[in-house]
Order: structure tokens, then C-alpha cells, then sequence
């Protein structure tokens, strides 16, 4: 199993940026898609963005895109979520997670994900 940790969240005024961080540490991996979620209350967790491990291929839920940002570097084990132009909708917990099915695809389905992180809160405030 693969354990990520989740950084960077906070208290942000409309229209601000927040980067998000997500760190894995434990089983070596090689490839698997990473992605972000998000969960607000009383909602179902939704998809963010995601991005293949070893390929460049991104994928972004429309109501993000031109304003969110996915990232990694392969060497730190590391994703990150550049949060710009952000609306008080965003405020969510925001997950990483891992595709444990050995597929590199980014895909939005939050059930081929099967490592998921403790999660970070983000508030945009109006």
C-alpha cells in the first residue's frame, strides 16, 4: 500500500491561489494515475484533476479548468494542485488518491482509485 499525505490547505479569500501537495511514501511505485478529489458537506466526493505517473497526459473536471493546475515530479514522489482564481464553491476537503489497478490513465472515476490520503481542508471565503 501506498500512503499519501496531503498539504498546503487553508483559509483563502476569493480569487486567491493555493497550491496543494500530496506525498507518497511506502510502496514503490512505478506507475498509476494520481488524482485530486474533493468533498464538501453533505456532497458526494467529486474529481478534481489527475495525472498519469510516467506519460503526460491531464484531465480536469470542466468547473476547474483554466484555473486549476496539476503537476508531479517523479524524483519527490510528489502532485501538486496550483489553486488560482479561487470561488468560494471550492471549499471543500481535498483528497489525493492512487489508481491501484496498474493503469497510467488519469482517469475521473473515484472507484478505480484505491489509495486515498487523510485529506486537507480548503476554505475560500467571500
Amino acid at each position: 500500500q501506498v500512503q499519501l499525505v496531503e498539504s498546503g490547505g487553508g483559509l483563502v479569500q476569493a480569487g486567491g491561489s493555493l497550491r496543494l501537495s500530496c506525498v507518497a511514501s511506502g510502496r514503490t511505485f512505478s506507475s498509476g494515475a494520481v488524482g485530486w478529489f474533493r468533498q464538501a458537506p453533505g456532497k458526494e466526493r467529486e474529481f478534481v484533476a489527475a495525472i498519469s505517473w510516467i506519460s503526460s497526459n491531464t484531465n480536469y473536471d470542466d468547473s476547474v479548468k483554466g484555473r486549476f493546475t496539476i503537476s508531479r515530479d517523479n524524483a519527490k514522489l510528489t502532485v501538486y494542485l496550483q489553486m488560482n482564481s479561487l470561488k468560494p464553491e471550492d471549499t471543500a476537503v481535498y483528497y489525493c488518491a492512487k489508481r491501484t489497478d496498474g493503469s497510467d490513465w488519469p482517469s475521473s472515476r473515484v472507484y478505480v482509485y484505491g489509495d486515498w490520503g487523510q485529506g486537507t481542508q480548503v476554505t475560500v471565503s467571500s
